[in-house]
């Protein structure tokens, strides 16, 4: 439908997918202190402008991984820079804000 592209991820059910898939990993991309101000339990924090390094904590490129930050946008971009990286299953869930599961705060 034309309007599906407006449409943004529904973290929720993206965190759901995430628990379901075998070996995924859940990422923040949000900075430092977003995520230790609240995050989504059993995620990692790579801060996008960072993501260059995400196969020091990612080895594999075809781990199934789900990145989420605070709205969805920076998600996006961590997203296409993980395809340019050669990583081939990526999903961007969203926006934390949106998310209606529990928090954990520190790191």
């Amino acid at each position: 439908m034309l309007f599906d592209f407006w449409k943004r991820p529904d973290i929720n059910k993206g965190v759901e997918e995430y628990k379901s898939t075998e070996g995924a990993i859940l990422l923040d991309v949000r900075t430092k202190e977003e995520y230790i101000s609240g995050h989504i339990p059993q995620s990692i924090n790579i801060d996008v402008g960072m993501i260059g390094n995400a196969n020091s904590k990612i080895k594999d490129i075809s781990t199934p991984v789900f990145v989420y930050c605070h709205s969805g946008a920076r998600s996006s971009s961590a997203l296409n820079a993980l395809k340019g990286m050669g990583y081939t299953n990526v999903k961007n869930i969203g926006g934390i804000i949106a998310n209606s599961g529990k928090l954990e705060r520190g790191v």
